[in-house]
C-alpha cells in the first residue's frame, strides 16, 4: 500500500469518529484527543442508531459536542443517517476511529473494520480506552440519570449537564 492513498488530494489525513454519542462521555473525548494529533481534520459523526431510543436529540448532542472542542479548529461535528462508509467517502476520509473498551468491543470492531475495508478501503483505527475511563459507557449515564445520581464526573468538563437532568 502506498502512503499516498491516506492522503486526500489536498495533502490531509482525514478521519471520522461516528457513533450515537447518546451522551458523549469523557471516553469518547479521550479517544478524540488521543486522536487528534494523527490526522489533518477530525470529523466526528452523529449517527442514527434504529436500534436505540435516543436520550437526547441530535441537535442538543452536535451542540454539545462542539461546545467541548470549541477551541480546535480541525474538529468537525456532524450528523447523519445511513452508513458510515457512505459518509467516510462524502467527506473524504480515508480512516475510521473507533475506541474499545472491552473485549467484546475489540470483536464487533473487528468485523465492522473487515466490511468497511471491502466496501470501500477505509481503513479503521483502534483506540483502546484509557483505564481510568474504561467503566464510562453512554447507557451507563443515562441509567444514572434516570435515577438521578450526579453524572457529571463521567462527562466532559464543563458539560451542561442541565440537559440531562430535564429527562425522564
Amino acid at each position: 500500500m502506498k502512503t499516498s492513498q491516506y492522503i486526500d488530494n489536498q495533502g490531509q489525513r482525514i478521519a471520522l469518529f461516528p457513533g450515537s454519542f447518546d451522551p458523549f462521555t469523557r471516553g469518547h473525548e479521550s479517544i478524540v484527543r488521543r486522536a487528534l494529533p494523527l490526522f489533518d481534520r477530525f470529523i466526528i459523526a452523529i449517527g442514527v442508531n434504529a436500534d436505540k431510543r435516543s436520550f437526547m436529540t441530535m441537535e442538543q448532542r452536535k451542540a454539545w459536542i462542539e461546545s467541548v472542542f470549541k477551541d480546535d479548529p480541525h474538529v468537525e461535528v456532524r450528523t447523519y443517517s445511513g452508513l458510515t462508509v457512505d459518509l467516510a467517502r462524502e467527506v473524504g476520509a480515508q480512516f475510521i476511529v473507533r475506541g474499545v473498551r472491552l473485549i467484546q468491543d475489540f470483536e464487533n470492531e473487528k468485523h465492522l473494520a473487515e466490511i468497511n475495508r471491502d466496501l470501500t478501503g477505509i481503513e479503521t483505527i483502534l483506540l483502546y480506552t484509557l483505564p481510568e475511563y474504561s467503566h464510562i459507557s453512554s447507557s451507563i449515564v443515562r441509567e444514572l440519570v434516570r435515577y438521578g445520581q450526579d453524572v457529571s464526573p463521567y462527562l466532559p468538563e464543563g458539560a451542561d449537564t442541565s440537559i440531562l437532568q430535564s429527562k425522564d
